[in-house]
């Protein structure tokens, strides 16, 4: 009974996982390659999802609904990136009254704390209902998994153009990349605003996979964004570690496990109340992983056994 049902809500995991991943993507670019702890990315997501329903709801098209809801999402990381560059204030505290603000924001832009966006009222280009549709074209796993792609791909060029070496620079050594002539405030801006773009796309096709935005819909984002990055790098790290088209694909496949551990545990039973508890359980155990290998398992423990070289 519990296979069957696993087997049954396994595409509506892997779809959702797939969308996560997108936002978790863009949490890397600021995590990973800045080095940036951002969390605006809370609000982000729905404002991305709440600009996309009022676009469609005013009948626009939904490529047009989502272009704007990208670009609501830059601006939400331009926001971030002025106060944290311009203003000095410390990235951490930037993210969180880019946050708050965007929580005021996003309910003027509905108007109430939840529009609907049913797939049967609007062409929607994703749905839960679509999730094992025929033909693949109109799938919604196939049309999730194709945005991940792309996204993959863009990035992928992107981050080998000048502009996007500079910015992997800027996150390595800031001091350094200075001394080189890079413009570091600037790519700290360009990668808030690229990182959120990312996050406002991903809210967008949240918004019509779940057929409605709500002001709360990005409570936790971060959580579940680092959780992907996190268990993408656990868990695939040493398979596609030499290649940055498939350090972004770990993420993405981070997020897939991400959401069938999380379809997993709610099949079991467990009292939802106790779900983002769980998703912080499972980042923090994710993220001490490696302290722990190094303090209590040493690599020159671990290779005892090994005969060391002579000199």
């Amino acid at each position: 009974m519990f296979f069957n049902s696993f087997l049954n809500a396994l595409p509506g995991a892997v779809a959702q996982g797939l969308i996560w991943g997108l936002m978790s993507i863009g949490v890397y670019i600021t995590y990973k390659i800045l080095d940036i702890a951002d969390l605006s990315v809370d609000g982000t997501l729905c404002t991305g999802g709440a600009v996309c329903a009022m676009m469609m709801i005013s009948g626009h098209n939904v490529w047009v609904s989502m272009l704007v809801a990208t670009i609501a999402g830059m601006l939400a990381g331009m926001m971030t990136g002025v106060f944290h560059v311009f203003m000095g204030i410390p990235p951490i505290l930037a993210g969180i009254l880019t946050q708050l603000s965007l929580y005021s924001i996003n309910l003027k832009i509905m108007g109430v704390a939840n529009k609907g966006l049913p797939s049967r009222n609007y062409d929607v280009l994703v749905s839960m209902q679509n999730v094992k549709k025929m033909p693949i074209t109109e799938n919604t796993l196939f049309i999730v998994l194709l945005f991940n792609i792309a996204l993959i791909v863009v990035l992928y060029w992107f981050f080998g153009t000048e502009l996007g070496c500079g910015i992997r620079a800027t996150g390595s050594n800031r001091k350094m990349a200075r001394a080189q002539g890079i413009n570091t405030n600037m790519n700290r801006v360009i990668g808030l605003v690229l990182s959120n773009g990312i996050v406002g796309l991903s809210g967008a096709l949240l918004t019509q996979y779940q057929g409605f935005a709500d002001v709360s819909m990005g409570r936790g984002a971060i959580v579940v964004g680092l959780a992907a990055v996190i268990i993408g790098e656990s868990l695939f790290g040493k398979l596609l570690k030499h290649n940055f088209a498939l350090k972004l694909t770990q993420i993405a496949l981070g997020g897939i496990v991400y959401y069938i551990v999380y379809q997993t545990v709610i099949l079991m039973g467990i009292d939802p109340d106790l779900l983002k508890m769980l998703s912080a359980l499972v980042v923090a155990v994710f993220l001490a992983i490696p302290y722990i290998k190094e303090e209590y398992f040493p690599k020159s423990y671990l290779n005892k056994g090994v005969k060391k070289c002579s000199k």
